[in-house]
Formats: C-alpha cells, sequence, structure tokens
C-alpha cells in the first residue's frame, strides 16, 4: 500500500514537471550586434521639430526607423521622406521630397533617389543625391544637379549653396540666361542698320543696237547705180 501511495505522488509530480515546461514560452538568443537591429519603428508618421526653441520642421514618412547604435546613430526612411520648413510665421518657406533619406546625428541629412526642393522664391532643384549640414546651413551634391529659378536656369555635376538657394556655386555646368528688354532692343536695332547700310540692287539697261541708216536714191543718178 505504501509503495503505490509513493508511486501515485512520484507520477503527479513528474506530470506537474513535463506540463510547466510544455507552458514555458519559446525565448531566442540575445540580440549582441544592437547596431544590425533598430530601436523604433514608427508608420505613417508626421512629426514636428523645433530648432533651438523654436518650431522650424515638419517630417511626414511612411515608415521612420531610428538606430541608436550605430556610429553615428542615425534615423532612416526607407519609403519616403516629405519634408517641410517654416519660416517665422509658421509659413512653408520651403519643401523636400525625397524616395530614402538618412538623418545622421539628428544634423546632416541624405537624401537619395529623385530628390526635389523647392523654396518660396519659385526656385525649383533636382537631383539624385542631395546633402543637407543642417550645423553649416548648407546643401551639396557631386552627381547631375538641375536648379532652375526665375530667371535662369543651371544644371551641373557638382553643386553648393546656402538653405536658401540663393547663393550658389555649380561646376561643370551648362546654363541658360534670358537677355534683357534693353538688350534685345539693341540687338534689334543693329540688325535693322545693319541692313540698311547694306547696298541696294541697282537696274541695269541694256542699250539698243542703233540702226544703220538706209540713204534715200538720188534722183539725179542713173537708174542701177550703187551706193558707197
Amino acid at each position: 500500500m505504501k509503495k503505490l501511495i509513493l508511486a501515485i505522488i512520484v507520477f503527479v509530480a513528474v506530470s506537474a514537471i513535463v506540463s510547466c515546461d510544455d507552458t514555458k514560452p519559446p525565448t531566442a538568443p540575445a540580440v549582441r550586434m544592437r547596431d544590425s537591429s533598430c530601436l523604433v519603428i514608427s508608420y505613417g508618421v508626421s512629426k514636428l521639430i523645433s530648432d533651438s526653441g523654436r518650431l522650424r520642421y515638419k517630417v511626414v514618412a511612411e515608415e521612420w526607423r531610428i538606430y541608436d547604435r550605430t556610429n553615428p546613430p542615425r534615423h532612416t526612411f526607407p519609403k519616403g521622406l516629405l519634408l517641410e520648413k517654416f519660416d517665422p510665421k509658421f509659413h512653408i518657406e520651403m519643401y523636400i521630397t525625397a524616395d530614402t533619406a538618412y538623418w545622421y546625428n539628428q544634423n546632416l541629412w541624405e537624401l537619395r533617389g529623385r530628390v526635389k526642393v523647392w523654396n518660396a522664391d519659385g526656385t525649383v532643384f533636382n537631383s539624385q543625391r542631395l546633402y543637407w549640414d543642417m550645423q553649416t546651413h548648407e546643401f551639396y551634391s557631386n552627381v547631375y544637379s538641375h536648379l532652375k529659378t526665375p530667371d535662369r536656369e543651371v544644371e551641373g555635376m557638382s553643386f553648393r549653396s546656402d538653405e536658401q538657394m540663393r547663393r550658389y556655386t555649380v561646376n561643370n555646368t551648362r546654363a541658360t540666361f534670358p537677355l534683357p528688354t534693353e538688350a534685345q532692343n539693341e540687338d534689334d536695332s543693329i540688325k535693322v542698320a545693319e541692313q540698311n547700310e547694306l547696298p541696294q540692287p541697282t537696274s541695269v539697261v541694256t542699250p539698243r543696237t542703233p540702226l544703220k541708216a538706209t540713204p534715200k536714191p538720188d534722183p539725179s543718178l542713173p537708174p542701177g547705180a550703187h551706193f558707197k
């Protein structure tokens, strides 16, 4: 009888241990290389960013990833980015779009794929890659870039400008500059003057061949006489 009771107790203990092992949640090995995994992933983000205590930017992205263990720390926007910049009166003075964006140490932006920048002056910039240093307040690119302003159009293989894109440098350029109205009028006047100075064609009269006069016969001469 005692052996039976002892066997039942052992069976119940073993069953309890097995049941506990079955309900233990699965575990994964610890992640040691944190720089390969992001800290936060956000979807459908619309965020306002302040600078020096003043609201300056608005970021709209379908996906936003934050990596805190990379060197330097970075924010990535793998599915595109729309960034708006506000003036002191909260009017939009510039917007930027790109297919992919990287934000290093919350200072340097790297924009890739169909990058477009527009500002309130009517300037439009297009390129496949653009860097924006928020500390030095500069844009720069080392690939083909196209800049169009209300009065000119410039393209080249190297670009650098201020944040307003009013002072810029472009290397290996090709540009189009419309002539001022005064210059156009002067050019037209020169063309008219040159036309007036050209010698005009004169009419040429071909003289007729003078006819040879035939003397009349002298009635005093005998018939059949020849004239010399």
